[in-house]
């Protein structure tokens, strides 16, 4: 298997250290790619670089779009992946932008690995972490919006809704209420002990969703990811393999829904007693009916990886 060989890899290249991560669904998402030719995959989210750095190895002939918001993912990606610079394009920038940046070269495939980056959660300067001394979670920092802006200013009405919507958080009333009484908060540790002590406890660390919405919230990533795929449908791509990869329920429900839209022939209001569309409004086929999650072998390897979820879909030619 890739993954096992990825694995075996980083150990004996004595990685550990200095790449402190270890890409999600590995295996699977290289091989999502395996019918590409000759052209661009656009990998919309770098991070560290390791599912780019496998799609280098395994196919010669394809070339990347590595991009990302964050300076550091760049500038670390930058030097790992410098045996292949010349197949290679950087680029600085939100995954909403790059397909439209770039739809005019030859695009065969795109990869998004969505949400926060191993990089961005081990950095206790960039405040995604329940101990963090500062309260930020911007994942670009050129941003004004951050973590102590969303904690410290919003309403009741606002925080309520963002710990409803964003995190699926149960006691959300409570925890909008808790922030609004012992603010503020200048540190993410600081909040992080707060829902510890005063919310309901289960498997999960009582901050976890929590600072999930608030971090949705910070990034925009719901309408970001919105964003990716109308620039992705506007781009009019074909024999084009799009895998992303979610890790809760709102990002996947995103990625299942308009894979599903993509495949409809008629996209008539439901309500119309005959199709008046043509009925060929199909873009692809959906190659995941169900999505692929990581096998207990990798949690067990790697525990961030437990609520990944890989959805994959295939353009195919004169579709639009």
């Amino acid at each position: 298997m890739l993954f096992r060989s990825f694995t075996s890899n980083y150990k004996r290249l004595n990685l550990t250290e200095e790449i402190p991560h270890i890409p999600v669904l590995f295996d699977e998402t290289i091989d999502a790619f395996k019918d590409c030719n000759d052209g661009y995959i656009i990998d919309c989210t770098l991070g560290y670089g390791g599912h780019s750095l496998g799609l280098l190895e395994k196919y010669p002939n394809i070339k990347l779009i590595c991009n990302d918001q964050d300076d550091t993912a760049l500038e670390f990606s930058k030097k790992r992946l410098s045996k292949y610079k010349d197949r290679i394009i950087f680029n600085k920038g939100n995954f909403q932008t790059v397909v439209e940046k770039f739809k005019d070269e030859n695009i065969v495939g795109i990869l998004a690995d969505i949400g926060v980056s191993s990089l961005q959660l081990d950095q206790s300067n960039r405040g995604f972490g329940f101990e963090s001394d500062v309260l930020d979670m911007r994942m670009d920092q050129d941003q004004s919006l951050s973590a102590i802006d969303v904690v410290n200013n919003y309403d009741q009405n606002r925080l309520e809704y963002i710990f409803k919507e964003y995190g699926e958080v149960r006691e959300y009333k409570k925890a909008a209420s808790l922030v609004i009484q012992k603010r503020p908060f200048t540190s993410a540790k600081d909040l992080a002990h707060m829902f510890s002590k005063n919310l309901f406890k289960s498997k999960l660390h009582p901050a976890t969703l929590p600072f999930q919405a608030i971090r949705i919230e910070v990034n925009n990533e719901l309408g970001v990811l919105e964003d990716l795929f109308k620039s992705i449908e506007n781009a009019n791509l074909n024999n084009c393999t799009v895998a992303i990869i979610s890790f809760h329920s709102l990002e996947d429900r995103i990625v299942k829904n308009n894979f599903k839209q993509w495949t409809k022939k008629c996209i008539c209001p439901s309500g119309i007693f005959r199709c008046e569309c043509g009925n060929n409004h199909q873009k692809g086929k959906l190659i995941t009916r169900k999505p692929i999650i990581p096998t207990k072998q990798e949690i067990k390897i790697n525990a961030r990886s437990r609520s990944s979820k890989l959805r994959i879909f295939k353009f195919e030619e004169n579709k639009y």
